[in-house]
C-alpha cells in the first residue's frame, strides 16, 4: 500500500476524517444544503450530487483511491459527533505532485475551516516523501477561494485561460503553488 497522510487531522475546530461509504448520507445533506452557493464555482455541484446514491458511489470511489494512493478524500466535521459540513482533497496530478481542492457547506463559510483545513492538508501532503508540490486551482472570479492559498503563502504560479465549466467561472483559472525544498524520494501513481 502506499505512503498515505493520516486518517483523521486535527484543525482548529474541526475534525478532518478520511472519507467513508457511512458519509454518504451527511454528505448528500450537505452538498444539498449548499447547491445554490456550490453550483456556482464548482462544475460537479449538480442535484445528482446531492443524491444519497450518488454520494454512495463518490465514497466508494474515495475509498478505492485512498487504497491506490491516487487520491486522499476528507470530510470536515466541527466534532467528531457532528454532521459533515464540508469535502477536502487531495488527488495526484503529476510526479511529485498533488492538488488540493474544498468546499465547505454553505452555513459554515467564513469562519475559517477551509483555511485551516487547507493548512493542515497541505502539512501532511508535503510529508508525503513522494510529494514535492501542492497545487490550489481557483477561479480568477472566486476571490474568497483564491484568499486561503495566498494566506497560507502559496505562491501565485499561473492563470491558465480555459472555457467556463461552471456558471460564474471567468475563463482565468489561477494556479497557486506550495512547494516543500529538496528532493522527492518515492514513487508516484497517477
Amino acid at each position: 500500500m502506499p505512503e498515505a497522510p493520516a486518517e483523521v487531522l486535527e484543525v482548529p475546530h474541526g475534525l478532518l476524517s478520511r472519507i467513508r461509504q457511512s458519509d454518504a448520507g451527511q454528505l448528500a445533506h450537505a452538498v444539498g444544503a449548499s447547491l445554490d452557493h456550490l453550483r456556482r464555482w464548482l462544475s460537479w455541484a449538480t442535484d445528482e450530487a446531492a443524491d444519497v446514491q450518488a454520494q454512495l458511489r463518490r465514497c466508494r470511489e474515495a475509498e478505492a483511491h485512498w487504497t491506490d494512493g491516487s487520491e486522499y478524500g476528507y470530510v470536515l466535521r466541527p466534532g467528531p459527533s457532528e454532521q459533515v459540513i464540508g469535502g477536502f482533497d487531495l488527488w495526484r496530478i503529476g510526479p511529485g505532485a498533488v492538488e488540493l481542492g474544498y468546499w465547505v457547506h454553505v452555513d459554515f463559510t467564513g469562519r475559517g475551516y477551509a483555511t485551516a483545513c487547507a493548512r493542515a492538508l497541505t502539512q501532511a501532503g508535503l510529508a508525503l516523501s513522494s510529494v514535492a508540490r501542492i497545487e490550489i486551482h481557483t477561479d480568477e472570479g472566486n476571490v474568497i477561494s483564491a484568499a486561503i492559498p495566498r494566506r497560507l503563502g502559496y505562491r501565485l504560479d499561473r492563470v491558465n485561460e480555459l472555457p467556463p465549466k461552471a456558471p460564474a467561472h471567468s475563463g482565468r483559472l489561477q494556479i497557486w503553488v506550495m512547494e516543500r525544498p529538496g528532493p522527492v524520494r518515492g514513487s508516484i501513481r497517477n
